[in-house]
């Protein structure tokens, strides 16, 4: 006899990073859909705003007023709302994951400084494991709340951990990641849609010199500086990480891989890409378009002891969706892997 599945249901169903994690789930060996919640498509099918699930997912929103008892819940709801409804959420389920940033920070100062605006619960911040699981596997386990994760934060943390954990940046120089994004960082809203209007043909370029995902990379480090940069680039999905520290001069390539293996070697969903000969030599996005995987890689300057690290995701995977199903996994203790073996396509 099969063991029963878990009922999971997802709350903010229409969005962006909702829709990814009832992609993942329905391929899911060891989930029943439940719920799919979307106050201004009440009554829709899925497919009238995710097309992509046409026929593979026939059901209807509901308003999250009629929400019923699941085993686990998913909140994808804009940042802010989790926060202001997790106490009646909670008695709704035993297993909950937050896609927002509402608990990705354990010091509230932190994110009043990063949000400008108190956290309305501080009291629940220290219930939310950091939804990583490269750096909180163990804390995972049989937790019952799990925060999301920040795509960019995603992205620059997995480009820096290996240095960070082998004791390699100097961090008495600048730590800066360059950030390029793709245009559906911006969600599904309308607002979304006027800020890139390369949806309806058009092309506009963005960038901005610091982000909220700082805080993140800062916290999961333990780094006292970081400084991010984002550029809006014409891509849909995708985040490539550029990671520029300093260690000392004469670094070797095989400290280097020796960083690289020791952090990444067992990991599941993370891969060094670091070729000397052919076309793939280092991580790009277009390959992990609707995976849960990251690509990692390096080049150095040996004289100068400058290190650019690499990484590669889906923001709406790896850096999102996914990150969150592979949470899920661990903390019911299903397979990790279990619903994101998609590999992606090439070419």
């Amino acid at each position: 006899m099969s063991e029963p599945k878990a009922k999971v249901s997802i709350v903010g169903a229409s969005g962006y990073t909702g829709g990814e994690v009832l992609r993942l789930l329905l391929n899911h060996p060891n989930v029943e859909i439940g719920q799919v919640t979307s106050e201004s498509n009440v009554g829709n099918y899925v497919h009238s705003v995710h097309p992509n699930l046409r026929k593979v997912a026939p059901l209807q929103f509901v308003s999250a007023t009629v929400l019923e008892p699941a085993d686990v819940l998913f909140l994808a709801l804009p940042h802010g709302e989790a926060q202001k409804r997790i106490e009646k959420y909670s008695t709704l389920a035993k297993v909950i994951i937050d896609l927002s940033a509402d608990f990705r920070l354990r010091d509230p100062k932190l994110y009043a400084k990063y949000y400008e605006e108190e956290h309305t619960l501080p009291a629940w911040l220290e219930k939310f494991v950091y939804g990583l699981p490269e750096i909180s596997r163990e804390a995972l386990k049989g937790a019952k709340y799990a925060s999301g994760v920040g795509c960019n934060a995603t992205a620059s943390i997995l480009s820096l951990l290996p240095l960070v954990k082998a004791g390699l940046v100097d961090t008495s120089k600048p730590i800066t990641v360059d950030l390029k994004v793709g245009s559906s960082e911006g969600g599904a809203s309308a607002s979304a849609a006027s800020h890139h209007p390369e949806r309806s043909g058009a092309i506009r370029t963005f960038a901005a010199v610091g982000h909220r995902h700082e805080a993140e990379a800062l916290q999961a480090l333990g780094l006292k500086e970081v400084y991010l940069s984002i550029t809006s680039v014409e891509m849909v999905r995708g985040v490539m990480a550029t990671a520029q520290v300093f260690t000392q001069p004469g670094i070797e390539e095989k400290t280097l891989w020796k960083a690289y293996r020791a952090c990444y070697g067992s990991e599941p969903f993370v891969r060094i890409v670091h070729e000397k000969t052919g076309i793939h030599r280092h991580p790009e996005p277009k390959w992990l378009a609707g995976t849960n995987f990251a690509d990692v890689g390096w080049e150095a300057q040996p004289e100068t002891g400058r290190i650019v690290s690499l990484a590669a995701i889906d923001n709406l995977g790896k850096g999102a969706a996914g990150s969150a199903v592979q949470c899920m996994n661990i903390m019911l203790g299903f397979e990790e892997s279990a619903g994101l073996t998609f590999a992606g396509l090439h070419p």
